[in-house]
């Protein structure tokens, strides 16, 4: 399997992943054309995509979906609530009628060769999930928008070869920066982001021997930068003893694409 980020961070959310004959896209959260020309960059033409799998419908992750699905025909994944929270959404223009295939947490599906199981996460939204997916015996885990995590998640994304975690903030950075009290809450709640350090946690729970990349996503803008969000995670690993010798750690960039990771 592959993943390459289009674009991860607060201001807009784009995951390919795919398979020696499938190409698929988690969120849509950037214009079309940033999608378009992030996918030509990678040599996978958009009109080969066969699925969009939303994870829940803040515009970080469906502003572009609306043009990518009337171009290209495209099948859109989500939960029912998350389709109709979507088609609700004015800006999202219409929709064609079939355009939705509606799934549940901890309901497996496959398109092509890959099989896709969504995960329910504690996010702001109305029916939130995220995804593992499985092709030619490899695991990759996406996990991103957690309020926090639990043995449920955990369970979710073990034996992965490769992990999409979330480091949203840096919970200083956070505190001291000119957000209003209420979003500061927000985001430190159970229903929120997770911070570097939780981040770090989350992720000594899930190193396995056939673990092999670790990307950090979906970094604040305000709250946060790629070498901290780095620092942090490698060092709270080291400071815990675990390990992450032969593990590829890296940070999934805000307005370009990441490098293709192939496992």
């Amino acid at each position: 399997m592959k993943l390459c980020s289009i674009a991860s961070g607060s201001s807009g959310n784009c995951v390919y992943v795919g398979s020696s004959t499938t190409n698929l896209l988690v969120d849509a959260g950037i214009s079309a054309k940033r999608i378009e020309n992030g996918l030509n960059g990678i040599d996978i033409t958009p009109d080969t995509i066969q699925g969009i799998l939303i994870t829940h419908e803040h515009s970080d992750h469906i502003s572009g979906l609306g043009i990518l699905v009337r171009k290209y025909h495209i099948p859109v994944y989500a939960t029912y609530e998350t389709a109709i929270a979507i088609r609700q959404i004015k800006s999202m223009g219409e929709m064609p009628e079939d355009a939705f295939h509606y799934i549940k947490p901890n309901e497996a599906f496959q398109i092509n060769d890959i099989c896709v199981e969504p995960f329910s996460t504690s996010h702001d939204a109305v029916n939130p999930v995220c995804y593992t997916m499985h092709s030619e015996g490899q695991k990759v885990g996406i996990a991103t928008d957690l309020g926090k995590y639990d043995d449920y998640i955990v369970g979710k994304l073990k034996d992965a070869e490769l992990l999409f975690i979330e480091a949203n903030h840096d919970v200083n950075m956070l505190m001291v920066g000119r957000y209003p009290y209420y979003l500061k809450q927000r985001i430190l709640g159970d229903r929120g982001h997770l911070s570097n350090d939780t981040s770090a946690d989350l992720i000594s729970k899930l190193i396995n021997r056939k673990l092999r990349h670790i990307l950090l996503a979906h970094l604040s803008k305000e709250n946060n930068y790629e070498e901290l969000a780095y620092e942090t995670v490698y060092s709270e690993l080291n400071l815990r003893g675990v390990s992450i010798a032969g593990i590829d750690l890296s940070v999934a960039h805000r307005e370009q694409p990441s490098n293709m990771v192939l496992i």
